[in-house]
């Protein structure tokens, strides 16, 4: 039986059963839970780099916002707030429209 050792969407053990597949999981303390969160963050970003079109980038990006969603619960804030302070960093310091890249800055 093949080993994952990951974070898993809700439904993944109602799928693997209907295939009709043994599987083993657990339910993970908060202290795991973020850990693997941001494990999972970095798995689903390397993936959307990975991605060959833009189909697949959206189905990353998705995976990646989930994450996000649960990130920002785990937190003890909705996604709303996460959005709040989005918009508020990209009125103060702007965002990445302009697609600005910094080479260097002269030091005095």
């Amino acid at each position: 039986m093949p080993a994952y050792n990951k974070l898993v969407r809700d439904r993944i053990p109602e799928i693997i059963a209907e295939t009709g597949k043994n599987y083993s999981t657990r339910i993970l303390d908060q202290e795991e839970f973020i850990k693997e969160l941001k494990k999972k963050s970095l798995e689903e970003l390397e993936e959307y780099m990975n991605a060959n079109n833009n189909d697949e980038a959206l189905e990353e990006l998705a995976d990646l916002l989930e994450i996000i969603h649960s990130l920002a619960e785990f937190h003890w804030a909705s996604i709303d707030r996460v959005e709040e302070i989005r918009k508020q960093k990209a009125e103060k310091r702007g965002s990445f429209k302009d697609r600005i890249f910094l080479i260097e800055v002269e030091d005095e």
